[in-house]
């Protein structure tokens, strides 16, 4: 009997029984069902962020000033009026003419209300130009940014698109339904704001059991609602507010009734630009990486422990939500936070529970979030690592230095400090050898957050080897499926026959998301290594891929990855179409910019390449890999000294990269500035000490010019490492019988 993986077990107990095959699946009924026996929930609910997520612009929605207000920023003067009972704005149209547009939905309520407009191909567009509701102004969202007409973020561009941006957590069981042929919106929903079925799930049978008599109501599961509410613990619960409270990437659209966080979403990691490298929020990462990282979440706290579920507030206000669990004596003393209650009369933020552990930072210019990981203030890692910290530098003392803060905290909490995965992560994205070890210790220690561990995971890519290749296979088969995820995206290809015994498996994982990501891996494998049910399902996942990229072409980055697997299947014009279609989306993305160009030199088009790349490098200049990219091509048609200057700046902004170093160190010997070539042949060695192509590019160079010693040292290093190969035998003999 073969034994099941335990995560297999688990989840495919928590999925919902298949009741009756021939049963209809239950539909979107809108909260008028609801509230004749949930009155006291859906009151609560009026008046919520939920329930002002979005709603039709009309007076008692629209909440900016229409009076011929006029905002200007960066050339445009836009004005807000009124016309025929309706909203308009003047403004800077997506040709960078001045045009009048329709305001059509409001958008968001506090601490600053957006306005929607509709474009042809059922498009809705967010306006950059929002409402202020506390100060009661106009501002610009993306202050010190200069956003032309066709720029990405522009308000009529993608960027600001609520159709594929917005939508899925502002709205009720939408369907988005994006025609890439067309470039044109079919979105739909049930209702336009976050109703009681956008947590709830369908509840068209939990109705129609309501509807029975009392007496005669049949024992069902739930109720009759797809997804559980209670009885639950506080992982189900904070992963059922994950898919619009987590920064992530959709595979498919939510239906309200997933079990895995992961069947049609993937969370992003304590990414480099995301978060800080202790796990500080840096972008806006709506709440779910935070908290999970959390002692709190640890432990079994869950959202509705300090926020009611239906109207979104806090349950108690000030140090009083803490104080439901902590003790006051203890935790609200002075003794502990060392900040007076009260200053002048007035009571003091210093001595809340929140402005220690939650720090706040503002996105959107003014919408502050708090932090949600409730982490001990470190004001040392912050001189350490360079992070905020609660002191310093988060609006509590802005005028004092992290060095002042950290001396305060020594004199009240003491030296003492325990280690911390920011110190390991800060390291590793410093490209430093020496993070590798940390990096595996905070993978295999399980006290670790899943989140932390598979972060972890994901940063050993910058450590290939033998210990990682271990690591990563031995994580797809881990129990948590965040940790599967990250293997499965990051295990190295290897020989096809491994790569398919690794991977194979994983086409039956539980989880959509794992199964249809391994399909992605495996799709240019042959399938003489797979085993014939392997075969078949990959053909039923990548499928479900394909159409999981199809349904998102909106976004630039499901084109690229679209075309990369038709370009490996060696179908480039279905490749170039894809890659092309990206760039209408989105002009300014660099990796289908990069992968077009790669292709067309491919195909012998190396002006169109040259093109592309120096147009990319025009807007990114330190996108390192194009100017290695660019360099290459220019030598392969004979312009060596034109690909000098791509080449070093390729070498110096990829140190750890040894095949540019080895390049670079060969087109600097054959130009004869050799003490330069020297030393970038061997960064290339020091990087992969045992490699036979820089052993024999080094011999060569000292050979030649009559360095015998250095070449007869090295050849003993290649004949150590590579002892079946003759040619350091016969340098040695070469140079000893000279």
């Amino acid at each position: 009997m073969v034994a099941i993986p335990l995560y297999v077990a688990r989840e495919v107990q928590q999925r919902p029984a298949d009741d009756a095959a021939t049963e209809s699946p239950p539909t979107f009924v809108g909260r008028e069902q609801c509230i004749d026996c949930h009155t006291e929930a859906y009151e609560n609910w009026l008046g919520s962020h939920h329930d002002d997520a979005m709603d039709v612009a009309n007076e008692d929605t629209v909440l900016g000033d229409f009076n011929d207000a006029e905002f200007a920023y960066d050339g445009v003067t836009s004005r807000f009026y009124r016309k025929d009972d309706k909203y308009w704005v003047n403004t800077e149209g997506p040709d960078g003419e001045m045009r009048d547009f329709e305001i059509r939905y409001t958008f968001g309520i506090e601490p600053l209300q957006q306005y929607l407009v509709p474009f042809p191909g059922g498009r809705l567009q967010a306006l950059s130009t929002a409402w202020d509701t506390e100060k009661a102004r106009w501002f610009f969202l993306y202050p010190g940014q200069d956003i032309a007409a066709d720029n990405w973020l522009h308000w009529t561009r993608n960027g600001q698109n609520w159709n594929g941006m917005c939508a899925e957590c502002h709205s009720t069981n939408l369907r988005k339904n994006f025609d890439a042929e067309t470039g044109t919106f079919q979105t739909e929903w049930s209702e336009i704001d976050v109703s009681c079925e956008a947590c709830h799930g369908p509840g068209s049978r939990h109705v129609d059991w309501a509807n029975i008599d009392p007496m005669g109501r049949p024992l069902i599961d739930n109720y009759g609602l797809v997804v559980d509410t209670s009885g639950i613990d506080n992982r189900q619960l904070v992963d059922l507010c994950a898919p619009c409270h987590a920064r992530r990437a959709e595979t498919g659209d939510y239906d309200h009734s997933q079990v895995d966080l992961l069947e049609n979403l993937v969370p992003s990691l304590l990414v480099e630009g995301t978060y800080h490298a202790d796990g500080q929020i840096l972008e806006e990462v709506y709440v779910w990486g935070s908290f999970v990282q959390s002692k709190m979440y640890e432990r079994g706290v869950r959202c509705d422990d300090c926020h009611d579920v239906h109207s979104t507030k806090l349950h108690q206000e000030g140090n009083a939500v803490c104080l439901q669990c902590h003790l006051g004596e203890t935790y609200d003393a002075y003794e502990h936070h060392f900040h007076q209650h009260v200053v002048e009369g007035e009571p003091s933020d210093g001595a809340l529970c929140v402005k220690c552990h939650m720090p706040e930072q503002p996105f959107m210019v003014i919408d502050y979030r708090a932090d949600h990981s409730l982490r001990v203030p470190r004001p040392d890692l912050s001189l350490e690592l360079g992070t905020p910290n609660a002191c310093s530098s988060s609006g509590c003392h802005d005028g004092q230095t992290v060095e002042w803060a950290a001396e305060y905290y020594a004199q009240w909490y003491g030296e003492a400090r325990k280690p911390h995965f920011g110190s390991v992560m800060a390291a590793a994205w410093n490209g430093d050898p020496e993070a590798e070890d940390g990096l595996h210790e905070l993978l295999e220690n399980t006290l670790y957050p899943v989140i932390v561990r598979a972060t972890a995971l994901n940063a050993l890519q910058g450590y290939p080897g033998g210990r990682t290749d271990a690591a990563m296979q031995s994580a797809l088969a881990n129990d948590e499926a965040l940790i599967r995820l990250t293997a499965v995206d990051a295990i190295a290809e290897q020989s096809p026959e491994s790569f398919a015994e690794q991977l194979g498996p994983m086409l039956f994982d539980p989880v959509r998301t794992l199964r249809i990501r391994a399909a992605a891996r495996l799709a240019n494998i042959g399938r003489e290594y797979l085993k014939a049910h392997e075969s078949q399902a990959l053909d039923k996942e990548l499928a479900e891929h394909i159409d999981s990229l199809q349904r998102n072409l909106d976004f630039a980055a499901s084109g690229t990855n679209l075309a990369n697997l038709y370009a490996n299947r060696g179908d480039y014009a279905q490749a170039e179409r894809y890659y092309r279609m990206a760039l209408d989306v989105d002009d300014l993305f660099y990796p289908a910019k990069l992968s077009l160009a790669m292709l067309n030199a491919q195909q012998g088009d190396n002006d169109e390449a040259e093109r592309l790349l120096r147009e990319l490098l025009e807007d990114y200049p330190e996108q390192y890999d194009a100017a290695y990219s660019l360099a290459l091509l220019l030598v392969g048609v004979g312009r060596v000294d034109e690909s000098l200057p791509y080449l070093a700046q390729a070498a110096e902004g990829m140190p750890r990269q040894s095949r540019v170093q080895y390049n670079y160190g060969l087109l600097l010997a054959q130009l004869s500035r050799d003490e330069e070539a020297e030393t970038a042949l061997y960064n290339a060695l020091d990087l992969e000490p045992t490699s036979f192509d820089y052993l024999y590019a080094l011999i060569d160079f000292h050979y030649k010019r009559g360095q015998f010693e250095k070449a007869l040292v090295l050849a003993e290093r290649m004949i150590e490492a590579h002892p079946a190969q003759r040619f350091g035998y016969d340098v040695r003999s070469a140079i000893k019988n000279r």
